[in-house]
């Protein structure tokens, strides 16, 4: 089905890999097409309650854009405008849209669009000598993929422009520090930790999980009235749903409850 990662399906747990590691897992315009096709799979398959990204190797979760393999061109240079909206736009948009968590499993250099594309992810487990990096300026480009909405967000304007203008690594525990990583560990002790908070989200009630990403995503955007209809709206399917009834019983007779995802 795919040829530039990997994808398997087991216990209501979608892992994704890219699966270029002879350059790193950079992003071919190949490779991002099945990173979106693969993403939406998982999305329509009802048998998958989180989704783990992560990379081939020991070394890189993603070196950013494939430099090796093309760009368009246009009328004066590179029509980089175009190779965004085509490719890394819908990546990005299905990975924030889909209404299942997205594990980011940090397990090397993620840098350039390979940033970004770990930032989209919930949740990010970093090993402590994986790195971030904003890579763009050192080849005169601004960073891209999302970059700019996601770190003022995590980081503050400030930080942003920091990390931004000058492209340095954020390794994983100073990243964690900041904020651009729920967590960083040990190499050795990465998969554990992966391991640990995937248990959790595929024992969770996913269609909750889905709603408050989706109302979350919204409120970086929005107004106190608009979230409060939106909560609203949200909460009132949830409350029709298989897997509140099951939390709120088992609450009243005080036993822990088993989600099936509905």
């Amino acid at each position: 089905m795919f040829e530039t990662l990997l994808y398997d399906v087991a216990d209501g747990v979608c892992r994704i890999t890219l699966n270029r590691p002879q350059v790193y897992n950079a992003l071919s315009p190949q490779l991002i097409r099945e990173i979106t096709a693969a993403v939406e799979a998982a999305g329509a398959d009802a048998a998958v309650r989180v989704v783990v990204l992560t990379g081939a190797g020991d070394k890189a979760f993603c070196s950013g854009a494939d430099l090796k393999e093309g760009v368009a061109t246009g009328a004066g240079g590179l029509a980089l405008g175009d190779s965004l909206r085509s490719g890394y736009h819908p990546m990005i948009l299905a990975i924030r849209k889909l209404p299942k968590p997205v594990i980011g499993r940090l397990n090397g250099v993620a840098a350039g669009a390979g940033c970004s594309l770990a930032l989209a992810c919930d949740v990010l487990i970093a090993a402590d000598e994986a790195y971030l990096s904003q890579i763009f300026v050192n080849i005169g480009l601004m960073p891209d993929a999302g970059s700019t909405f996601f770190l003022p967000r995590l980081v503050g304007p400030l930080k942003a422009f920091e990390l931004c203008s000058t492209g340095r690594r954020v390794y994983g525990p100073e990243a964690a520090q900041l904020g651009l990583v729920s967590r960083s560990v040990p190499a050795a002790a990465l998969d554990e930790a992966v391991r640990e908070v995937v248990a959790y989200y595929a024992a969770a009630p996913t269609a909750a999980i889905g709603a408050m990403k989706q109302v979350l995503n919204q409120s970086l955007y929005s107004n106190l009235e608009d979230q409060l209809e939106q909560e609203a709206v949200h909460q009132d399917s949830l409350g029709r749903s298989a897997d509140a009834a099951e939390g709120i019983m088992a609450f009243l007779t005080k036993r822990k409850p088993a989600f099936r995802g509905l």
